[in-house]
């Protein structure tokens, strides 16, 4: 009784958990269509102007997988609550700053509290969908991803035109609605208590931001002090009695060829909204408003067919969702390499393999992952992927950021680029398609076998038993 109980409240709370991951998406990548507004408001570089979306990614990152850990000791219900009001109270931060340090403090401020929307997105389809049903629901996190993706540009373009980019930040109260019904349907569970290794947190989050700081700054202090706050955080997950991430879960190899798959595959996923606007606003002089329109029709059908994509990983398995995606991807960056800088109307169509291939892989590699964990180390497992994930977007976006300041450049990479002005994006959008070659590579390697299917079988019935 108290499971059907359980999975009733499953199918009532993933609309809810849906409309919540939409807007949270559109606030992640919203600014992307504005940066080049901003960066021109404030006279900074296109490098400096990417810490809206680092600096938010870089907290997302750490809070995810600390909220993942927290849910094992606290109620899911009381996480959100807290995480919706602080994401409230950073986007209050945000709407009133008047200098660019205090729109990016807003912007941290909010991922503090949208950090809660990734980790329950990942415990509940685990927690409420039997096995054979989770395909479908992580096809509906992945649709709401991609509508959130597809509403982005498009709100994002007529706010600025109509009135101004601060008004962005009221958008993030509206996930508030929720909180009530989150608060209904969302059970009790705890899992055993248990400390929060908030020192090695500290650390990963130091290293990385130094890290991500040495890129956009060009300061190698800064680099050498990421790479020994790192070494400090690998000798505390070693020593601590309860670290902040088990170094055993990487004694799993299907998991971790799972992890590495997935942060490269992230890295494709950031890295084509992050450019697109950017080349569309320097080199076809498009306005934030018409580059949303030019996004929106290859996200909103990626978002129509996401559940189809879950439905697809359930019936044919995630390798065939995997390579299908994969493909697509490699597709839409090669054929911006080719023709980045052409008109607008070939550039919406090329976007609409991109975000299929963006959709699609999510549930691949969210699906292949959780098949690797048992039932106890589900939540911890998934945290420290949305973990890695968001790292290795921050790192994308700032890396990115640091080769447009270049503006442009006389190599070419791709010897059928055709406009010799967007050489710099095309060498970008080829070396992305290359990566795919090797996300494919790797994918293969780690799951092509029927003995890797047949320990995934093992581990899903250990997880059930």
């Amino acid at each position: 009784m108290e499971t059907a109980s359980v999975k009733s409240n499953g199918e009532k709370v993933m609309p809810i958990l849906a409309f919540t991951l939409v807007l949270s998406v559109m606030n992640a990548s919203m600014f992307n269509v504005v940066m080049p507004v901003i960066s021109e408001e404030f006279a900074i570089t296109p490098s400096q102007v990417s810490w809206l979306v680092t600096g938010y990614m870089i907290v997302f990152a750490i809070g995810s997988v600390t909220y993942g850990k927290l849910a094992d000791k606290y109620r899911l219900k009381d996480l959100l609550t807290f995480g919706l009001i602080f994401f409230a109270l950073g986007s209050i931060v945000g709407l009133v700053a008047s200098q660019y340090w205090m729109i990016v403090l807003g912007r941290v401020l909010q991922a503090g509290g949208a950090a809660v929307i990734p980790a329950t997105a990942m415990i509940v389809p685990v927690r409420y969908f039997a096995p054979e049903k989770r395909g479908r629901a992580l096809g509906s996190v992945a649709a709401a991803l991609a509508l959130g993706t597809a509403l982005a540009p498009i709100i994002s373009g007529l706010v600025t035109s109509v009135v101004s980019w601060r008004f962005l930040f009221l958008l993030s109260l509206v996930p508030l609605i929720g909180l009530p019904f989150f608060r209904k349907y969302l059970d009790d569970q705890r899992g055993a208590a248990q400390k929060i290794d908030f020192l090695g947190g500290i650390l990963l989050g130091v290293s990385v931001a130094l890290i991500l700081a040495s890129i956009a700054l060009g300061n190698v202090l800064f680099f050498i002090a990421g790479v020994v706050s790192f070494i400090l955080f690998v000798i505390r997950i070693n020593t601590a009695a309860e670290p902040f991430i088990q170094p055993g879960l990487f004694r799993n190899k299907k998991y971790s060829f799972g992890l590495c798959v997935s942060l490269l595959a992230t890295a494709l996923s950031f890295g084509m909204p992050f450019i697109t606007p950017q080349f569309l606003s320097s080199l076809n002089n498009l306005s934030p408003a018409i580059i949303g329109f030019v996004m929106f029709p290859a996200a909103i059908i990626s978002a129509s067919v996401g559940r189809r994509g879950g439905r697809l990983a359930d019936e044919k398995g995630n390798s065939f969702l995997a390579y299908t995606a994969i493909s697509f991807s490699f597709v839409c960056l090669v054929l911006l390499s080719i023709f980045v800088g052409a008109s607008p109307y070939w550039i919406m169509l090329f976007l609409l393999f991109g975000n299929l291939g963006q959709t699609f892989i999510q549930i691949a590699i969210s699906n292949t992952i959780s098949s690797t964990l048992a039932r106890d180390q589900v939540g911890v497992g998934m945290g420290l992927m949305s973990l890695l994930n968001f790292i290795s977007g921050a790192i994308t976006t700032s890396v990115l950021g640091k080769l447009l300041d270049a503006k442009e450049t006389k190599l070419q990479i791709n010897p059928f680029a055709l406009h010799e002005g967007a050489y710099l994006y095309s060498n970008i959008f080829f070396a992305l398609a290359i990566l795919a070659v090797i996300i494919l590579g790797i994918y293969y390697f780690a799951f092509r076998s029927s003995g890797a299917k047949a320990e995934l079988k093992t581990t899903l019935q250990e997880s059930e038993a």
